[in-house]
């Protein structure tokens, strides 16, 4: 019997340090947290915000480039909006993506497939991997653009310069 009660004493301490935790220790991992673990882009704020901040600081295009931040802007299905740093371009509409919190709360996928699907091929409207589904996402999602890190910008400088 007292062993019996120890068992549940320790469960019981367990779980009530456990839920003395700081709330970010119980969080997951987020879009904004992962792009600038794996990105040169240091940019912080809802990831709706984040074409508008990256405004002076970093230059942004149309143009899908490796290492590149694609911004998503707030929608109502997703408010915060969404960020995911390009791995690979394939080709003019089809790149690789790594990104968090798309297909599953925290749930980081990499070198996902993410399609151009706007009219004008300027990346504005996009459809991204989705595990469930496995499948390119049914819904169009809104995007702003590219936010290249100084490292990419300064790469494209050099290739001019030795060109």
């Amino acid at each position: 019997m007292l062993h019996m009660l120890k068992n549940v004493v320790a469960a019981f301490l367990a779980l009530v340090s456990f839920a003395a935790l700081p709330t970010a220790a119980h969080a997951r991992l987020q879009c904004v947290t992962y792009a600038r673990q794996i990105s040169d882009v240091q940019i912080r704020g809802n990831a709706r915000d984040w074409w508008t901040s990256a405004e002076g600081r970093y230059e942004r295009g149309e143009e899908p480039k490796p290492g590149a931040v694609l911004a998503f802007s707030g929608t109502r299905a997703m408010p915060y909006g969404h960020v995911a740093v390009v791995r690979k371009v394939v080709d003019d509409r089809h790149i690789l993506i790594d990104h968090a919190n798309w297909s599953r709360p925290g749930m980081v996928e990499k070198g996902v497939v993410a399609v151009d699907v706007s009219a004008a091929g300027d990346w504005s409207e996009v459809r991204v991997w989705y595990a469930p589904t496995k499948s390119v996402g049914l819904r169009a999602s809104p995007a702003k653009g590219f936010i290249y890190p100084n490292t990419v910008t300064a790469e494209a400088e050099s290739d001019k310069a030795h060109s």
